[in-house]
């Protein structure tokens, strides 16, 4: 099997998040009521974390468990927030932790293999 490339991934999770933030800051703006705009924004900005640290997980060998809980917390943490706040579905609030989960796992799996290197 292929391994993830963390900076690729990252890369590209950057790229969609300013297109995604720039959609949202201009064509979202009047069109969302202040709540969702708010979920919308804070979807950007964790998918920005995610980005960033797989470009710098990228820079070191190894970091493959790291990199699939990444990418897997960004796409459900972000994804369910964009979801939510376009389509207004509530019961995507019960989905998103998992993606949180997932995030905060992908750190910590970071800093025990950085730590063990």
């Amino acid at each position: 099997m292929r391994s993830l490339n963390p900076t690729a991934l990252g890369a590209l999770l950057a790229a969609i998040g300013v297109a995604l933030g720039a959609f949202g800051a201009h064509a979202l703006r009047e069109r969302l009521d202040p709540g969702a705009l708010v979920n919308f924004e804070t979807g950007v900005r964790y998918q920005m974390y995610a980005a960033l640290a797989l470009l710098a997980l990228g820079t070191r060998p190894g970091g493959r468990r790291a990199t699939g809980l990444l990418l897997a917390g960004a796409v459900i943490f972000s994804g369910t927030l964009y979801v939510l706040s376009l389509t207004g579905q509530r019961w995507l609030g019960a989905v998103t932790p998992v993606g949180g989960a997932l995030l905060i796992a992908g750190f910590l799996v970071a800093a025990l293999d950085a730590r063990g290197k």
